[in-house]
C-alpha cells in the first residue's frame, strides 16, 4: 500500500485574502473600541441630550478612527523605511562576508600549492 503525500505549494508567508480579513477585522475592533470610549465619555456628561450625545459619539468615533489610520500609516510607512534600510545593511554585511571567504580560500589555496611545491622540490 502506498501512502499518498500531499506538499502544499511554496508558502512565502504572504496570503492576501488572511491580510485582507484580518484588516478587516483590526478596523472593526478598533471602531468597536471608539465606540466604547464614546459612550464612556458620554455617560461622565449626563447633561447631553440623546440627540447631543449620539452627534458627540459620532464625532468621537470619527476622529479617532481618522486618529488610528494616520497611525497605522506612519507604522506601515517606517516598517516599509527600516525594511529598506535592513536590506541595505543585509546586502553589505554579505558581500563583506563573501569577499572575505573568497580571500581567505584563496589564502589557503595558495598554502596549499607553497607546500606542495616544497614537498615536491624537497622530496627529490
Amino acid at each position: 500500500m502506498t501512502h499518498a503525500r500531499h506538499t502544499a505549494p511554496h508558502d512565502d508567508g504572504h496570503h492576501p485574502l488572511a491580510d485582507e480579513a484580518e484588516g478587516y477585522l483590526l478596523a472593526r475592533l478598533h471602531h468597536d473600541d471608539a465606540r466604547r470610549e464614546a459612550e464612556d465619555l458620554c455617560a461622565r456628561l449626563p447633561w447631553l441630550t440623546s440627540a447631543q450625545a449620539e452627534e458627540l459619539s459620532r464625532h468621537y468615533v470619527r476622529q479617532r478612527v481618522r486618529l488610528t489610520r494616520r497611525m497605522l500609516l506612519t507604522t506601515v510607512e517606517r516598517a516599509g523605511r527600516l525594511r529598506q534600510e535592513y536590506e541595505s545593511r543585509y546586502a553589505t554585511l554579505r558581500q563583506a562576508l563573501l569577499r572575505r571567504h573568497a580571500a581567505g580560500a584563496c589564502a589557503a589555496l595558495a598554502c596549499a600549492a607553497g607546500v606542495s611545491t616544497l614537498i615536491c622540490r624537497f622530496g627529490r
